[in-house]
């Protein structure tokens, strides 16, 4: 190609630029452009070459880089870990040569202590005390607790001379009716577990299905695990237990409270004591379908239901709690009302004498009220007036709960 021709003089003259000229200067000016391997590198859609980035030699040298360090980290947790094992397996075995050398050395008559100063050292002596003054009747029940309370102090006796020990299956069963003192049995036993280092605090959780199951999918779980956790060192009382199984609806929630509930009773024996309670017939129906629980129950306990004579010793003892008195002839029409009640539906035991002794209280202070009113005694108010709980407090209740058993005879 020619790029200029002499002139007439002999001079070559100046090439003037044209725009191909101009658009080949600015590619000159343009900086390299790095060729790259991978398509869109360069334009903004790739990853670049940088240090960490997808390059197959410094990005996979660095991810190869940490792998290792956190594999040498899950490394020397695992050797820590077995060395604490051993460290704790060791220990257990001097401490098991230890017991087994006192053992040889103790003479046959080593006295452990007295089974009296166990019962009053560690509270269980007030907790049964308590338990005789709270609860009228209940003679069965109240045998059973003193035998597991007799179990755990001589279990302690046997501990302080070294005898091997082992956590009891103290998970157990309440059936009864209702207001026959189950959950304060469950109140005790919780103060009596604790007092024998068998409960971190000994309080009492009550919970039934609408605590523990939920409405939804994975909503159960998250319930059961809440009750739990808040009943852990003590008891967990689930009152009527069995609703938690729906044998008509395969798809019911409550199966899987029921499978958290059991893998805690297992695992968790020195932490927590689960009490279910209901009826009897209905409770045996439900181990019948759920015998993983069956077996994980070691105390049943049958609350009978109260006689009139036991009712009215409660009614005296709420009396007494509440500072109040009845006359010889309001226990009379007491009794009356009781015997009439128990033929009606819904008697709860000593439930229906606390809503009976609610009445009579209300019915008192009108009576006493009335009277001032109306100018009795220049409308002063003594405190024999205060204390009272007379016959007509109580035929108030007794003539509804005749008239009652009228209308549904008529019905």
């Amino acid at each position: 190609m020619v790029v200029g021709r002499r002139n007439q003089s002999g001079h070559t003259p100046t090439h003037t630029p044209c725009h191909h000229d101009a658009v080949t200067t600015r590619i000159a000016r343009r900086p390299a452009t790095v060729v790259q391997a991978n398509p869109g590198i360069g334009t903004g859609q790739g990853p670049s070459l940088e240090w960490g980035g997808s390059d197959t030699t410094t990005g996979g040298a660095k991810k190869l880089s940490e792998a290792l360090e956190e594999a040498d980290i899950e490394r020397k947790k695992a050797v820590e870990e077995a060395e604490r094992r051993a460290k704790w397996q060791e220990q257990e075995r001097e401490e098991k040569l230890r017991k087994v050398a006192f053992m040889k050395e103790m003479p046959d008559d080593t006295p452990a202590g007295s089974v009296s100063d166990y019962m009053y050292k560690e509270g269980v002596k007030d907790q049964l005390d308590k338990l005789d003054y709270d609860l009228v009747g209940l003679l069965p029940v109240k045998q059973r607790v003193r035998e597991i309370a007799a179990l755990l102090v001589l279990d302690k006796m046997r501990r302080k001379l070294g005898f091997d020990t082992a956590v009891p299956s103290l998970h157990m069963c309440f059936t009864g009716a209702p207001g026959t003192g189950k959950t304060t049995v469950a109140v005790r036993m919780g103060q009596i577990l604790a007092k024998m280092g068998y409960c971190r605090s000994g309080h009492v959780v009550v919970a039934t299905r609408d605590d523990l199951v939920g409405q939804y999918v994975g909503h159960t779980a998250p319930k059961t695990k809440e009750v739990i956790k808040q009943a852990l060192g003590g008891v967990l009382l689930v009152d009527e237990a069995y609703y938690l199984y729906n044998a008509a609806n395969d798809r019911d929630y409550g199966q899987e409270s029921i499978e958290i509930l059991l893998t805690f009773m297992e695992n968790n024996r020195e932490d927590l004591v689960v009490v279910l309670a209901g009826y009897k017939d209905r409770m045996d129906k439900f181990f019948s379908f759920i015998p993983g629980m069956s077996s994980r129950i070691g105390n049943h306990i049958d609350f009978p239901n109260y006689e009139v004579d036991e009712l009215f010793e409660i009614s005296k003892v709420m009396s007494r709690d509440l500072d109040y008195e009845m006359t010889d002839e309001a226990g009379d029409v007491f009794k009356k009302y009781i015997e009439r009640r128990m033929a009606m539906p819904f008697f709860s035991n000593a439930r229906t004498v606390r809503n009976a002794m609610d009445r009579a209280r209300m019915n008192a202070a009108i009576r006493v009220f009335d009277q001032a009113i109306a100018g009795a005694n220049g409308g002063d108010v003594g405190a024999e007036d205060l204390k009272a709980i007379t016959a007509d407090d109580f035929q108030v209740i007794l003539d509804e709960a005749l008239a009652a058993e009228d209308d549904a005879i008529l019905a």
